[in-house]
């Protein structure tokens, strides 16, 4: 009965959302959308983006994140990577709205990231409240990508869900959100994954002390890791 209850308040909730807040409620909590956005760009100029950079911005959805950058980097800077390309639509919407089609960016569909090629290095490359929903091989192909398109003194940056090492049944931890698993791993499995693309990865921090407070203490503790080459 709670859960029926529930689903009844977030039907009438969606009732009073914005048009913005609908489109970004297909990648996340609508009511959200605003934080989610300024988090990514603030926190990625903390780290150094510059308008001269190169980023790409796998699993960019509907452009929720990707609007600040896209107005923030040089023309044709921005890669958007998505897989599904309904939601990709959605972005392109966005883009257009905001004023910002002339900024080119370089929005892709991707159904596989292992075979994905595109003819750039990056300095940046990003997966905000991606790599949570990624299978094992997905993730695997993921850091394949990543380690034949980052620039040699570049990062790669992914908020996960952290367990402690040496639990022997994650999938007790794993959930479903619109049909993609919410998954959490060991930090150890991050590392040894990373290194058999020649990668190496440092935990940066929780997502709250990095700027991120959505006052949810499942989202904001996530951990934030940042992939770099060996």
């Amino acid at each position: 009965m709670n859960r029926i209850f529930k689903a009844i308040i977030r039907r009438i909730k969606a009732l009073f959302l914005s048009s913005t807040a609908k489109r970004h409620g297909l990648v996340g909590q609508p009511e959200l959308w605003k934080i989610k956005r300024d988090f990514q760009i603030n926190y990625l100029k903390s780290v150094g983006l510059m308008p001269n950079h190169f980023m790409v911005d796998i699993g960019c959805g509907t452009l929720r994140g990707g609007i600040p950058l896209i107005a923030y980097l040089d023309k044709s800077h921005y890669y958007g990577i998505e897989f599904r390309d309904f939601v990709l639509e959605e972005g392109k919407k966005e883009l257009k709205e905001n004023n910002l089609e002339q900024k080119a960016p370089v929005l892709l569909v991707s159904k596989d990231l292992a075979t994905l090629e595109m003819n750039a290095k990056f300095e940046y490359m990003w997966a905000f409240s991606v790599m949570i929903h990624m299978k094992d091989e997905i993730a695997e192909a993921c850091l394949l990508m990543v380690s034949k398109h980052l620039a040699n003194n570049g990062s790669y940056y992914a908020n996960v869900n952290i367990i402690a090492d040496g639990i022997t049944n994650p999938d007790q931890l794993e959930g479903i959100w619109d049909g993609f698993p919410v998954v959490s791993r060991s930090l150890d499995f991050y590392k040894t994954m990373a290194a058999k693309f020649n990668l190496k990865v440092e935990d940066v921090g929780d997502l709250k002390s990095l700027g991120h407070n959505t006052s949810i203490e499942k989202q904001d503790s996530q951990r934030m890791l940042r992939f770099s080459k060996i």
